[in-house]
């Protein structure tokens, strides 16, 4: 399946009409069904897609879209992680092209290392707003409050729960490819290719992962469309734990 999706990517089109936007459906099946072949090729598209200077969009929850008749009338919700946010602005803008949601208003959310940054940035992302001509309300929040506000209420206790989950399925499977490794004596194996495992790290990207959750839960339960900005794959990382991160970032977010 990857060698043919590759070879997708690298024919489809021609000249200048070659498209620049690769769209998947999250496999939300994946852990539910035991496929676990899944991460493998679900994140080997997605660094295919990036080697091949394509823009990935990940959509969960297709059988819920709604349809012509189905009017919404919340918001649509854009988390700007990772600071190139272009393609959100674009997919926010179309969306509003629809009857679904021509009703909706746009909300930009923006993180803030400090609190003392939260001023500049929302003054910059209001300015480029402006240039661009587009209606959206900016949010930022700020990492130091982050803590504060997502250490107490249901949504952290949603979170926790699932964090608790995904720590305890990672810690398995990093111990039983250790096991495998030590057995065979050969390097830290994932998917047939060696790996490197940085087990803070791993802790730190769920942490993180975490709070986010947290953090879209308490603002955007009842938003229309909730579209989050990611990091590619870390290289060298076993996919698996990308796809936890990916599931840990999106429980229970509509």
């Amino acid at each position: 399946m990857s060698e043919g999706f590759r070879g997708i990517v690298q024919t489809m089109g021609l000249g200048n009409l070659k498209p620049n936007i690769v769209v998947m459906r999250y496999p939300e099946i994946w852990r539910r069904e035991n496929l676990t072949e899944i991460p493998a090729t679900f994140v080997g598209i997605i660094n295919d897609c990036i080697v091949a200077n394509k823009a990935v969009v990940i959509v969960k929850g297709l059988d819920e879209w709604p349809n012509e008749y189905q009017r919404q009338y919340g918001t649509i919700d854009l988390y700007w992680i990772v600071r190139d946010g272009g393609l959100m602005l674009l997919l926010s803008q179309l969306l509003l092209t629809k009857e679904s949601f021509e009703s909706c208003k746009i909300q930009v959310f923006c993180i803030a290392e400090e609190d003392s940054d939260a001023a500049v940035l929302k003054a910059d992302v209001k300015k480029f707003l402006y240039d661009l001509r587009m209606q959206a309300e900016v949010i930022v929040i700020s990492m130091k409050s982050w803590d504060e506000q997502t250490e107490n209420g249901p949504q952290q206790d949603e979170s926790l729960d699932a964090f608790i989950a995904a720590q305890h399925r990672i810690k398995n499977y990093l111990a039983e490819m250790k096991a495998e490794a030590q057995k065979s004596g050969t390097p830290l194996m994932a998917d047939g290719k060696p790996v490197v495992v940085n087990e803070q790290q791993v802790e730190k990207f769920l942490y993180t992962t975490l709070k986010l959750n947290s953090t879209i839960l308490r603002h955007s339960r009842m938003a229309a469309v909730v579209l989050v900005s990611l990091p590619p794959p870390p290289i060298n990382h076993p996919a698996y734990c990308y796809m936890e991160y990916m599931d840990l970032l999106v429980e229970n977010v509509p």
